[in-house]
């Protein structure tokens, strides 16, 4: 962990607040990722954002007029100083500067863009941090990581066979996942990663009124 903190710690200095910063290419990729994983919910109550940043989906969701208790978690100290003066006057928003077991209390758990840096246990780290948030949300969990079916493959990213995650999803975690593989985070763009959103409860899609 201590060389991914010195990664990002690097990515601040050089970038200072910005979605660079964060390790997204630009404001427009930030957000489109950010409408996909809100999209588990049309009401947003309360959102443990796990890898919060800077707090830029805290900010994403309040431009939208939502009304969400959030959290934020982070293991970059800068961050969590930076992302704490820019809410200072915000009492619905908390930043906390933590890699420990999650608080309880929050209807979702949101991760974006973690699970993407390489590492020697790229698997273990995504399963680790997926049961930690399913047991901590009260309602469900939405995250994203890049996907094997790409023709192109960076070598200081990490990609995983979505239907193994989604296979885990559901046998491990014993939730009720969606698969989305169907967004592009550009105009035009191609799907080179995905998006799972699990549900403590299946979704009803049925009505009360007879036809």
């Amino acid at each position: 962990m201590s060389d991914l903190v010195k990664h990002y710690q690097s990515l601040f200095k050089k970038y200072g607040p910005s979605p660079k910063a964060v390790q997204y290419a630009d404001l427009e990729t930030q957000i489109a990722r950010f409408e996909v994983l809100a999209q588990i919910d049309s009401n947003l109550t309360s959102v443990i954002d796990v890898g919060c940043g800077l707090g830029d989906f805290w900010s994403f969701l309040r431009s939208k007029g939502d009304q969400s208790r959030y959290l934020g978690l982070d293991i970059v100290p800068e961050f969590i100083e930076h992302a704490n003066a820019r809410f200072t006057d915000d009492s619905k928003a908390q930043l906390i500067n933590s890699a420990d077991i999650l608080p309880t209390g929050y209807d979702y758990a949101i991760l974006s863009g973690v699970f993407n840096n390489k590492t020697d246990d790229n698997w273990e780290f995504m399963t680790k941090t997926l049961r930690s948030m399913y047991i901590a949300s009260k309602k469900g969990i939405a995250f994203n990581a890049m996907s094997k079916f790409v023709d192109y493959y960076d070598p200081n990213l990490y990609y995983v066979d979505p239907m193994e995650v989604l296979n885990f999803c559901k046998q491990e975690l014993q939730g009720h996942p969606v698969l989305r593989h169907d967004y592009s985070v550009r105009r035009e763009g191609y799907p080179f990663e995905f998006a799972i959103y699990v549900y403590k409860k299946p979704q009803y899609f049925g009505s009360e009124k007879q036809i």
